[in-house]
């Protein structure tokens, strides 16, 4: 695709990086999970599992404190109002310093009252306590670098969050596999490794934004930007934010629980084609941070072309992402699938469900890049009603297909939620994308209305 255009050359230099930070996601489950299996037996593996399980559920819902901060920093960005986005930054810490306190004063509450809905052993619960109890020190760090990303990308800047992001990944593997190994902590040391990497990582992240944005940090006060004329809008979007967050833990967590009662074999196909359907969004989703950035600084602009250029870039890339995952999922079903399981029994019963592979990437690449669309222009008030009709068609879909499909009916379910999400996200764009681009008139708040 040729980069002449200006806009997609910023598409292409917002993406890539985030991209590059993305492929180091996964490598840092499977290094803590080959601890766990080196270490001892499958027990600890277990406990890495259901200890990894609860954060999963703590901080997927603790989400909008990056796409709520980045969307709205973009628009301030957009405007040329710096005091307004190192509010936005204010007022995001200041929120991610008071739910990581909440976390904390719970995290007793929370831990026993997840695994007293999860069926495992003795020996794997005090495993996954021993994690959870050491690693939920590292709340503060993590919540505050939601929102340095967030902030990060709002400032067209995705080579900071890619820096952050390598660093903790790499930090995490390395410093997980040197104590597990070569201390006494065991299996202790992998989330000794993680609270390490995610404070150090919060540091680098300062660091970072005092080389670059020393001046705007010397601009406003914590203080004034906490008055609540200033607070409110904040509060609003991401509250909605975290709603949609809730929804979505709805459907992806739906996934594997309906999965269960089809069987340990149906689970871990289940599970299987979960991380095929999600594989390609590693890249899919530089684009839609590309396009966040760049929306919300459009519409701050109030620049139609460079929103209509924006949104015809993205979705053009995404639509290449879907082409070539559909064609690789169509040549390569089998060696795909081995790399996440060599089980026999597994992939033999993936096959009846590798269909699904081929009608599915390009229609979450629509999905998922209106998000990050509806995110820069803060929509978030259409981004949580589309989740309430797409968790409720994800449910309804799969009791009704539950009796005739079996198994089918998880599929069928997923597909009709990301037909949701699609149609109604493409739907809306117009009064909520292109809506946003009005005679606006600057003032001195930090949020124009």
């Amino acid at each position: 695709m040729a980069l002449r255009n200006p806009i997609n050359r910023e598409v292409v230099r917002l993406a890539v990086p985030s991209i590059l930070a993305n492929i180091t996601v996964p490598l840092v489950g499977i290094v803590d999970t080959a601890i766990a299996g080196h270490l001892g037996n499958a027990t600890l593996i277990g406990g890495i599992a259901i200890g990894t399980m609860l954060f999963d559920l703590l901080y997927w819902n603790m989400g909008f404190l990056r796409v709520g901060t980045g969307g709205i920093t973009a628009q301030a960005y957009g405007r040329g109002d710096m005091k307004a986005a190192i509010g936005t930054f204010s007022q995001g810490i200041a929120t991610a310093m008071v739910v990581s306190m909440l976390v904390l004063a719970i995290q007793w509450l929370f831990a026993e009252g997840m695994l007293l809905l999860v069926d495992t052993s003795p020996e794997v619960e005090q495993v996954a306590r021993q994690y959870f109890f050491i690693r939920v020190w590292g709340a503060p760090a993590t919540l505050s670098l939601f929102v340095f990303k967030g902030w990060f990308i709002g400032m067209q800047n995705t080579v900071y969050p890619m820096i952050v992001d390598l660093w903790v990944n790499i930090v995490n593997m390395i410093a997980s596999w040197l104590l597990s190994f070569y201390t006494p902590m065991g299996i202790a040391g992998v989330a000794v490794g993680t609270l390490i990497a995610q404070w150090t990582g919060l540091l680098l992240a300062v660091m970072l934004m005092r080389r670059k944005y020393h001046d705007l940090l010397q601009s406003t006060t914590i203080f004034l930007s906490m008055r609540w004329k200033f607070f409110k809008q904040f509060f609003s979007i991401n509250s909605q934010l975290f709603l949609r967050s809730v929804l979505m833990l709805v459907v992806y967590e739906g996934f594997t629980i309906f999965a269960a009662r089809f069987g340990d074999v149906e689970l871990a196909v289940s599970s299987v084609m979960m991380h095929l359907l999600l594989l390609f969004s590693y890249f899919v989703d530089g684009f839609a941070y590309a396009g966040e950035a760049l929306a919300g600084r459009f519409i701050g602009e109030q620049n139609r072309k460079g929103l209509d250029d924006t949104v015809k870039y993205v979705f053009l890339w995404g639509a290449v992402i879907g082409l070539f995952s559909t064609l690789a999922y169509a040549v390569f079903p089998r060696s795909i699938i081995g790399i996440l399981t060599d089980n026999a029994e597994v992939i033999g019963a993936s096959e009846r469900y590798l269909f699904w592979l081929l009608l599915m990437p390009l229609l979450s690449c629509v999905a998922f890049i209106w998000d990050g669309l509806f995110i820069g222009a803060t929509a978030s008030r259409p981004l949580m009603i589309c989740m309430v009709f797409s968790a409720a068609g994800f449910i309804a879909a799969f009791y009704l297909c539950e009796a005739p499909f079996g198994a089918q009916a998880l599929y069928i379910a997923y597909f009709v939620h990301l037909i949701i999400r699609s149609a109604f996200l493409s739907g809306a764009a117009r009064r909520n994308v292109w809506g946003k681009i009005v005679k606006v008139e600057k003032d001195d708040d930090f949020i124009a209305e």
